[in-house]
């Protein structure tokens, strides 16, 4: 345990010998170090020596899962708060990573909109670009489409997440705190183990769906230990594009589904249902905007993805009772112009308040 005589420098620096001793005489950290660890770097009382040192550390004997449960109790302690109201569905909330999209067009963001379609809140989280790879953000995707969510008070999108069934967590207006490690993945050059916990964490208290992005195996059995851990036991992990929650349609999809105490694997094929296509590659913010409008109304390139995705998630969500029922309510929704109907009126709102 902690020791409450030692000040955070002191403290900070038990932790880091616990990560950064040699291949013989490294240790895990308690979930209790953990946390501690993190809430002194967010707070800046560890020195940028120690906080540089520890990432980098940490990153290369990989956080066991009782640190990642620690790290994540730290983010429950700090960060932003959401709440359903009343009698409202249980959101599902994407884990995908804050350093965005380079190689593949997004389409989280047109799911987003045909799940709101068909009455499934979506809460949903990120930043601006940032290291290592820059990509391409959900703000900036949402306002290329007129939504634009940055620089709204948490209460605001409280009242959103109310009245909509959405909302988008942005760092930068939301967790301060957090931003004060960006400066570090840059200097490191190299994701660091937060990085981690963000596929883990939502802002939403209360009952929901976890989908949480992931690429290598062993992140995916990490994820599923630090969770349940944490409590979470209602969630998906997904091997998308770039490591995010975005299915793809070039290959098999691989997912896990888990429930209490039991774990399934999920392998689907988008080849069985009519969607088997090379994924659309990323060009520009531009070019993007076009193809999603198109595939808000079941055409385009994007048309096939826009399907797949939504399907899936309305399955997921327990909104039909079979992949191929979701995949006929994604595409009625598609044809009908629903999820455009959907994205006119989150507009409409924002421009109201």
């Amino acid at each position: 345990m902690t020791s409450p005589v030692l000040n955070g420098r002191e403290r900070f620096k038990q932790h880091l010998r616990k990560v950064g001793s040699g291949e013989h005489t490294s240790k895990g950290m308690s979930r209790e170090e953990a946390a501690d660890a993190l809430e002194l770097m967010l707070h800046q009382d560890a020195t940028p020596a120690q906080i540089g040192a520890f990432l980098i550390a940490h990153r290369i004997r990989r956080p066991e899962p009782q640190e990642l449960t620690g790290m994540l109790d730290t983010y429950r302690k700090l960060g932003p708060v959401l709440h359903s109201a009343p009698g409202q569905r249980p959101p599902l909330c994407f884990g995908m990573p804050y350093d965005g999209r380079t190689r593949t067009a997004p389409i989280y963001p047109l799911t987003t909109l045909v799940l709101l379609a068909c009455n499934q809140p979506v809460v949903l989280q990120g930043g601006e670009r940032m290291p290592i790879k820059y990509g391409i953000t959900a703000i900036e995707l949402f306002r290329s489409l007129g939504l634009d969510l940055r620089g709204l008070p948490l209460e605001t999108v409280q009242d959103g997440f109310h009245n909509q069934g959405f909302a988008l967590i942005h760092q930068p207006d939301h967790f301060a705190l957090a931003e004060s490690l960006i400066t570090y993945r840059d200097e490191l050059g190299k994701r660091p183990p937060v990085a981690s916990l963000e596929l883990l964490w939502t802002a939403h208290r209360g009952d929901h769906r976890l989908i949480s992005g992931f690429v290598h195996p062993p992140t995916e059995s990490r994820a599923w230990e630090a969770l349940k851990l944490a409590g979470e036991t209602d969630l998906y992990t997904v091997k998308g594009l770039e490591g995010g929650t975005d299915l793809p349609i070039g290959r098999a999809c691989i997912t896990a589904r888990v429930q209490g105490e039991q774990t399934e694997r999920l392998i689907l094929h988008p080849r069985d249902h009519g969607c088997h296509a090379a994924d659309v590659e990323w060009t520009d913010l531009t070019t993007w905007q076009a193809q999603a409008m198109d595939a808000l109304q079941n055409r385009g390139p994007l048309q096939d993805s826009l399907r797949w995705n939504a399907g899936v998630y309305l399955w997921f969500a327990g909104l039909s009772e079979s992949l191929e029922t979701a995949l006929e309510q994604a595409t009625s929704v598609m044809d009908q112009g629903l999820a455009l109907q959907q994205l006119d009126q989150l507009c409409s709102c924002l421009s109201i308040r």
